[in-house]
């Protein structure tokens, strides 16, 4: 995949109160039209372990598996130019507008950032949103990211659980 890409709209429950940040979909979830749908990205079988319920198979689960547990869910950045999935290719980055997501969802008070360049483009363009909230810098859960699974779930049970 080369040129410019467009991520996905949030998933932003009114009520949400934890904000999960990629940084951009990655081709298969371009592809599939979701955000984390590659196989072997941890992160809906880290959030079903973590909340003790069933993995979400479908885009309807996995929004709903949200709403349920009043977390929202984004990107970093509205568009970039990138080849293939990885962050280190992104390429012009254009960040997305976090006044109307927060200003939609008062309640969030914590930002989780899945991996340390979803954290480094928020510091970036948005940093003053995180005035008055909690954030937590965890460990991606794409597989590009070779730290084990087990450590993986631990921070993010303690992100999540907090």
């Amino acid at each position: 995949m080369d040129g410019r890409i467009v991520a996905f709209p949030p998933v932003a429950p009114p009520e949400a109160r934890i904000l999960i940040l990629g940084s951009m979909p990655s081709v298969e979830s371009l592809n599939q039209g979701f955000y984390y749908a590659h196989p072997r990205n941890a992160f809906w079988r880290i959030l079903a372990e973590v909340y003790g319920e069933p993995f979400p198979e479908g885009i309807p689960e996995r929004i709903a598996l949200l709403t349920r547990h009043d977390l929202a869910l984004w990107d970093a950045l509205y568009s970039c130019e990138r080849e293939e999935s990885l962050d280190s290719a992104i390429r012009e980055p254009r960040p997305n507008d976090f006044a109307g997501l927060f200003e939609r969802c008062p309640n969030i008070g914590r930002v989780l950032f899945n991996g340390g360049t979803a954290h480094w483009l928020f510091m970036k363009y948005n940093c003053e949103y995180l005035a008055g909230r909690e954030w937590v810098k965890l460990p991606s859960t794409s597989p590009a990211y070779t730290l084990s699974y087990e450590r993986k779930i631990a921070q993010w049970r303690d992100a999540l659980t907090l």
